[in-house]
Formats: structure tokens, C-alpha cells, sequence
């Protein structure tokens, strides 16, 4: 039950994304999440005694994956969602895990297996369907967005291969690390590029911003540490099928969104990609801040 409950949390981002981008521009929107995440696990590690690592190749790292993992993947994700919808984003998503395949094959030196080079064969036959060939001939527009979404899946697999370094040290202050580093990027980027003092946010993107510090960004992770605690990471793996399918589900329920047959028949592409890429392999113990949503 936890597994589907971080599922729908991580899948309802999008959609509380989309809610929040009609009144509030992306940086900012990334910023207030990013901020309320890092409150709530700074207050869980001075409540718990505990401390915050210490050591400029830890911070250098911590920075790092503030970058690939919150700030630059958030703000492309958000930017995107300005013009397309919530449910598309989720599955532009999807491809994610078979990404970190491919990179870790350059950067970690990982061998590709024949269950791999057919995954990430999928995958990519998958992103085809779900965008269209003629679209990606004619770059533009709302192709623009979806490859801005693309681009955030690839941060996500960077982010993956720079936690394996810090993933050994409490997760809480790890976590709390990260987020610090994310949000001492956003907030003054937020300031000097959209001026959010300005902003006259509707009452539904305020309520959007609150839900998606607390819940996807902050919340989830104490869901995910539990998972790992439990079940370990092997399980874990099951979360890259369950997000985008709720990514999808929220869409339609919450902002009536139908998405197209193609972009289905896509989603089905690619989770099959991720299936048959996964085989018997388990997840390495840095998943807790591989997939952020």
C-alpha cells in the first residue's frame, strides 16, 4: 500500500503543476516547492538530533544533485506543463529509468545486456509514438515543451549517477542536503528572473504550491524511506510503472484531460521497454533521490 500511495503522490504532481503554471511561472514554481520541502526536512533532522554531513566533496555533490535532481528537472518539467498537459508530461516521464541505462553505461561503465539494448529500444520507439515522427522533424511549440519534459527524464538519470556518492550517509540529512542546495539555486533564481513579488497567483495555484511541497517533494520522501527500509530497493523498482499511470489517471479525473490513443499505445511501449530492461537487476541503494517527482 505504501508503494501506491507514493505512486499516486509522485503521479499527482503533475497535475498539481499544471494547476499552479496558469498564474505562476515555472522557476518560482519550482522555488516555493523545492523551499517547502527543504523546511519540512530541516525541521525533521533538528527535531531528531541529527546533523547535517559536513565536508566540501559532500556539499559539491549535495550541490550537484540540488542541480540535476530538483532545480533544473522541476523547472524544465514546469515549463513544459505550461502548453501541454499533466498526463503527457507523466508519460514523456516514464522513459526515465531506461535513460539511466543508457548513461550508466558511458559514466559508470556499465555493460548493456540484450534485455537492455531491447528496453531502450522500446523506450525510444515509445518517445517516437508519443510525440511524432513529423513533429520531431519540425521542432516547435508544444514539441519543444515535450522534449523540455524529455530533458528533465535525462536529469533525473544524471542525478541517479551522482547520489551513488553521497547515498551511503543518513538519509534524512542527505535529503535535507539536497533540497538546501536545490532551493539555494531556485529561490534566487526566482527573484532576479521572474520577480514573484509581482505575481498575483489565483487561490487554486496557492493551494497547488502548498500540496506539491508538502506531498510530492517533501512528504514522499519519508513514504520512500520507509519503502526502502521494508522492502529494499529490488521492490522500489516497481514505482517507474505506477507513476506515470497515475500521472495519466489524475489527469483525466482531476483536469479532464483525454489523452489520445497514441499517447497510450506509447505509455505501453515504454513501460514495456522498462519491464523487459529491468530482468532479475536491482535498483542501486541511492534510489531514495533517483526519481523525484
Amino acid at each position: 500500500m505504501l508503494l501506491v500511495a507514493l505512486a499516486a503522490i509522485w503521479g499527482g504532481s503533475f497535475m498539481l503543476i499544471k494547476l499552479a503554471i496558469d498564474t505562476v511561472p515555472p522557476v518560482t514554481v519550482t522555488a516555493a516547492r523545492v523551499v517547502v520541502g527543504a523546511l519540512l526536512f530541516v525541521a525533521i533532522v533538528i527535531a531528531s538530533g541529527r546533523r547535517l554531513p559536513t565536508g566540501r566533496r559532500f556539499w559539491v555533490t549535495a550541490t550537484l544533485s540540488g542541480f540535476f535532481g530538483l532545480a533544473l528537472p522541476f523547472s524544465l518539467i514546469s515549463w513544459g506543463e505550461a502548453r501541454i498537459d499533466a498526463g503527457l508530461a507523466a508519460i514523456l516521464m516514464a522513459g526515465m529509468p531506461l535513460m539511466t541505462l543508457i548513461l550508466a553505461r558511458f559514466a559508470a561503465n556499465e555493460p548493456f545486456t540484450l534485455n537492455k539494448l531491447i528496453g531502450v529500444g522500446l523506450g525510444i520507439v515509445g518517445l517516437v509514438i508519443l510525440i511524432g515522427p513529423e513533429k520531431l522533424a519540425a521542432l516547435g511549440g508544444d514539441t519543444a515543451r515535450q522534449l523540455a519534459v524529455l530533458g528533465a527524464s535525462f536529469c533525473y538519470a544524471v542525478n541517479a549517477v551522482v547520489t551513488k556518492r553521497i547515498a551511503g550517509g543518513d538519509p534524512y540529512a542527505v535529503s535535507a542536503a539536497i533540497l538546501l542546495a536545490g532551493m539555494a539555486m531556485l529561490v534566487p533564481a526566482s527573484l532576479v528572473l521572474e520577480a514573484p513579488w509581482t505575481l498575483h497567483p489565483a487561490g487554486v495555484a496557492w493551494l497547488a504550491l502548498v500540496l506539491l511541497g508538502f506531498f510530492p517533494t517533501g512528504f514522499a520522501s519519508l513514504i520512500l524511506l520507509a519503502i526502502l527500509r521494508r522492502q529494499g530497493a529490488g521492490f522500489f523498482a516497481q514505482i517507474n510503472f505506477l507513476v506515470p499511470i497515475f500521472g495519466v489517471a489524475w489527469g483525466f479525473a482531476i483536469l479532464s484531460e483525454r489523452p489520445p490513443a497514441s499517447a497510450l499505445m506509447a505509455l505501453a511501449v515504454i513501460l514495456a521497454g522498462v519491464a523487459i530492461s529491468r530482468g532479475t537487476q536491482r535498483l542501486p541503494r541511492a534510489s531514495f533521490v533517483e526519481t523525484p517527482k
